[in-house]
């Protein structure tokens, strides 16, 4: 029996729950590109089935940011998925700002903290930028409400130059170090 990801790309396209921008690139362009490359990758290993939150890019969730939300969380919970991934990409005021980390609704989330280790480990393994660690964000509705482990993979930071620089030239060593990190994490 195939495992079930759901990978939500962050973000959409345009309107309302549009994310970070930064040199001139926008974060819901790049988590669908990656999520796409992710999903090619499961999809050509037989242990995985795989669902997109934004098969197509100009897919728009929910008609406001609260709806966007409960939309990917509904799907991803009437499909019965086994792990909920959302990519991000991070952002802040501070350009030096670095690395690759992973959220977490609780430390106690035992299942989750151990997707996002993996997802983590392989994704900076993969891509050479900084581990910024796992941090518990009991707020995000996202982590919050999901029936299974929940993680979100901030891949990097948008607003540094040269993480932006990796994520929109070599979107593909993002898709394979957390696809390698989703095999980890189930030991396969």
């Amino acid at each position: 029996m195939a495992f079930k990801i759901y990978v939500d790309q962050g973000h959409n396209p345009r309107s309302f729950n549009t994310g970070a921008e930064g040199g001139g690139y926008f974060e819901q362009d790049i988590t669908y590109r990656i999520g796409i490359i992710l999903a090619d990758y499961l999809r050509s290993d037989p242990n995985f089935e795989v669902r997109l939150s934004r098969p197509t890019p100009e897919t728009i969730l929910g008609t406001s940011n609260s709806s966007s939300l409960s939309e990917r969380v509904r799907d991803a919970n009437s499909w019965g998925a086994d792990l909920f991934v959302s990519l991000h990409t991070n952002a802040s005021v501070t350009a030096s700002a670095n690395g690759s980390e992973c959220l977490v609704y609780s430390y106690s989330a035992t299942d989750a903290v151990l997707a996002a280790e993996n997802i983590l480990d392989q994704l900076t393994l993969i891509t050479g930028l900084r581990d910024r660690g796992i941090i518990e964000r009991p707020g995000l509705y996202v982590l919050r409400r999901t029936a299974m482990p929940a993680v979100v993979v901030e891949m990097g930071f948008i607003t540094n130059a040269s993480d932006r620089e990796l994520m929109v030239n070599s979107p593909n060593l993002f898709a394979l170090g957390v696809y390698r990190g989703i095999v980890n994490y189930y030991g396969l």
